[in-house]
């Protein structure tokens, strides 16, 4: 019988990665900064496997094994990779040049990864004129990595808008069954990336092929709570945030309630900008996808679900719960204890299906052909 296939997860956060792998891959190696996120992973996955601290305080020697898989969700909040070496002393995204040293102390020792795969923000493909993403490519071609993009918007796996950047990259020849033409996941923005590299790195561009998920079933009303197991707002502070809807948000909410029936939809308070002055707005949408979970630093990033029926309109907070079955994540997944750090957890995670599409249509495939995760 085959081994599993081996991976390290880095920025692990609650380890959605690691679920969406799945049964089939063995971890060998995590890693959080985050102390609560790790406990929750911790809770998760036992802690055997999990090393908290800065990515930059490790060392390859902190790594077992050589792993089929690499898996990196850094940080986003600063897209700058081309200027962000500088360690402990650059912005949160630098953080991926921790990781990749890693990954080149692993090279020099004959254990670099035979695949990896770092997911970001889709804003990576254009973050300073592009800049940021050929510096990317030119650290995986530097390693003699083979690499492309894709683009995948977890909605088309899970009622939630979440589009995402995937740069997967092998050092294996990949099996024609996972290469193709440019298809759905290679967006105008992945295509324009890709034509504003240099040759040298367009060489050693790969077209992964991943082909369109069934069509999803579950709408957001799937995944919520029982309206008499959770705690509606009062209705004056319903009414104020009803009261921050510009008229086309509001417009929604009145064709929500003549539809006739019940409608669930979702709603995040927002600044913009208003002739010249910076305005708080909710903004809502009742097409049963929930808007981007994001993690609750503020007001503004709790996201909101209304209820419209019957000539009446409820708001209140969505769940943690709530969050983590737009994520992917089973019941079963134990969050943490309060609702802001169960939604920080997810907030700040990877669609687990998507990974599974991933690993299942593309990583799998690449990896059964030889190495040592085809070893018996």
């Amino acid at each position: 019988m085959s081994r599993p296939f081996t991976f390290y997860e880095f920025f692990a956060g609650g380890g959605m990665a690691r679920t969406g792998l799945g049964a089939g891959w063995s971890c060998l190696f995590a890693n959080d900064f985050d102390p609560a996120k790790a406990r929750t992973y911790a809770a998760n996955f036992g802690a055997d496997d999990l090393k908290i601290g800065d990515v930059w305080s490790l060392e390859g020697s902190d790594l077992p094994g050589r792993a089929d898989l690499a898996w990196a969700s850094s940080p986003c909040q600063d897209l700058s990779l081309a200027g962000g070496r500088q360690g402990l002393a650059g912005k949160r995204s630098s953080a991926f040049w921790g990781f990749w040293r890693l990954v080149e102390q692993l090279a020099a020792g004959g254990r670099a990864p035979r695949a990896v795969a770092v997911e970001n923000v889709s804003g990576l493909l254009t973050s300073r004129g592009g800049a940021d993403f050929t510096a990317l490519c030119e650290a995986l071609a530097g390693l003699g990595y083979r690499f492309g993009a894709l683009e995948v918007d977890a909605e088309r796996f899970l009622p939630q808008s979440r589009p995402r950047l995937f740069v997967l990259a092998a050092l294996d020849e990949p099996p024609a069954g996972v290469l193709g033409p440019p298809g759905a996941f290679h967006t105008e923005a992945v295509r324009a990336a890709h034509a504003r590299l240099p040759e040298p790195l367009k060489a050693r561009w790969l077209w992964w092929r991943l082909p369109e998920p069934p069509r999803r079933n579950a709408s957001l009303s799937d995944l919520l709570e029982p309206d008499d197991e959770v705690r509606w707002l009062p209705e004056a502070r319903t009414a104020r945030l009803l009261e921050l809807m510009n008229p086309g948000h509001r417009a929604r909410l009145q064709a929500a309630l003549a539809g006739g029936g019940r409608a669930v939809g979702t709603a995040f308070r927002r600044t913009r900008m208003e002739d010249g002055v910076r305005v708080q707005r909710a903004e809502v949408r009742f097409d049963g996808v929930a808007g981007c979970l994001r993690t609750p630093g503020g007001g503004s990033s709790r996201q909101f679900v209304l209820a419209a029926e019957a000539g009446r309109v409820r708001a209140r907070l969505l769940t943690a719960r709530e969050a983590a079955r737009l994520m992917g994540l089973p019941d079963d997944y134990r969050l943490p204890g309060s609702a802001s750090a169960g939604l920080h957890v997810a907030g700040d995670g990877v669609a687990a299906p998507v990974v599974r599409a991933l690993a299942a249509q593309i990583l799998e495939p690449l990896l059964a052909g030889g190495g040592i995760a085809a070893a018996a």
